[in-house]
């Protein structure tokens, strides 16, 4: 009975320690389910005292009095099947936790496996981030999010094409990658265990340079070209897929091709009225009421329901109308209207987009009052566990909060971190 007691104690702490990384991991059974379901419970009892930050094996195996090949080969068992990371770094082996998402839910349904129960999988993942609200509403909290909407380059003017950078291409953003990774599109994998995955074709998960060599070298992606990189996502475009990609400029780690049905973040958008779960292109699309038919092909195409018909025209037929504040200037009406009615527009405000995966992740932490997690990391240390705890209280006091959700102070505040990071090596 003992020992069952402290199976359950080393879930629920890796729960815990799961729900301190920035896009959180609430409480449920259904998730405590899950972890018993892919981790062992001497894997949770390790996995709960690796940091969120990337540390030596070496210091870790020494933290928690373990002899170095014995973690080692616990961490490559829990690496292959997408639980940690681990990698090489001037000939030293670090590992980091994986969050839940962009994370171990991925990493388990990225690719064909029999090694894990699947369906029972997908069922519990299903409750979890759909069925109950809590994970969701931790995912997307704030306005700086995982992923932002790409513009489809064919639905932009000329006038407008000539302004758009290469982050914002996402021909651009296969065109400058020196490794491309292609795997299964978790999400409609998943859905397709319990049997209600859409048509659209499932293989069309990219992954960009440094990201994309981990997986390949995990065997959660096979390698590609940019030519079939850029063939894929033209058939992705002709599936009525959406375009979503890492939300920063810099070195871009992903590009998803998103359906409306399937998708985790249009779902959130759908099913929990989350709005900001993705960020906007700096497009918009635009209806000319005036030539729209009211045929409602855009209307079944917008992936987040953001186009609806109306009858408030001055004739029969009425018109499409879409909201804008929930479109996401992904462009997918523009190319289901066959008569040429819609247009896609400049947004008059133009988005604020993090530079580098530090800058993106920062801006999280100081939206979700997680900053504190980042800065005191290690959960084998007392001093950071007791530090942890009175910064995050002055954190989350209300001057604080309201002062760093201003954008010049958290942009200066930004910068300052970098120039930390840079002379500190973290």
């Amino acid at each position: 009975m003992g020992h069952i007691t402290n199976s359950e104690r080393e879930y629920r702490l890796l729960q815990q320690r799961l729900d301190y990384n920035l896009t959180g991991a609430p409480h449920s059974p259904a998730f405590i389910q899950i972890l018993k379901l892919l981790f062992t419970p001497r894997e949770a009892e390790i996995a709960r005292q690796i940091p969120v930050r990337p540390i030596l094996l070496r210091t870790l195996a020494r933290k928690i009095a373990m002899p170095d090949d014995k973690l080692y080969e616990q961490v490559i068992s829990m690496a292959e099947r997408g639980l940690v990371f681990d990698f090489e770094h001037n000939g030293e082996c670090y590992v980091v936790l994986a969050p839940v998402v962009i994370g171990f839910f991925e990493f388990v349904f990225m690719r064909t496996r029999g090694d894990l129960p699947l369906k029972e999988l997908a069922g519990l993942f299903e409750q979890y981030m759909f069925k109950e609200d809590r994970f969701a509403h931790d995912v997307f909290a704030g306005q700086t999010q995982l992923g932002r909407s790409l513009a489809r380059e064919e639905s932009l003017s000329l006038e407008d094409y000539s302004e758009v950078l290469d982050w914002e291409k996402a021909s651009s953003i296969i065109e400058s990658s020196k490794t491309i990774g292609l795997s299964l599109c978790a999400c409609r994998h998943k859905a397709s265990h319990l049997g209600k995955s859409c048509d659209a074709p499932q293989q069309t998960c990219f992954t960009f340079n440094r990201s994309a060599e981990i997986l390949i070298k995990k065997g959660m992606a096979e390698g590609t070209s940019a030519k079939q990189a850029a063939k894929i996502l033209e058939q992705c475009k002709a599936s009525g897929l959406a375009q979503i990609a890492d939300n920063v400029q810099k070195d871009v780690g992903f590009m998803c091709n998103c359906c409306g049905c399937c998708c985790g973040m249009f779902q959130a958008i759908k099913t929990f009225n989350i709005r900001t779960a993705v960020v906007t292109s700096n497009w918009r699309a635009d209806i000319d009421e005036e030539s729209c038919i009211s045929c409602g092909a855009c209307v079944r195409a917008c992936p987040v329901d953001a186009i609806s018909l109306s009858n408030d025209k001055n004739n029969d037929r009425g018109a499409a109308v879409c909201e804008r504040s929930l479109c996401l200037g992904c462009g997918v009406c523009y190319s289901a209207c066959k008569l040429g009615c819609i247009k896609m527009k400049k947004r008059e405000q133009q988005l604020f987009i993090p530079e580098t995966a530090f800058d993106k992740y920062v801006a999280m932490a100081i939206e979700r009052g997680k900053l504190s997690n980042l800065l005191f990391d290690d959960p084998t240390r007392l001093s950071h566990r007791a530090l942890g705890r009175i910064a995050a209280g002055i954190e989350k006091s209300k001057p604080i909060k309201a002062l760093m959700a201003l954008r010049p102070v958290k942009s200066a505040f930004l910068s300052a971190l970098a120039t930390i990071k840079h002379k500190s090596g973290y």
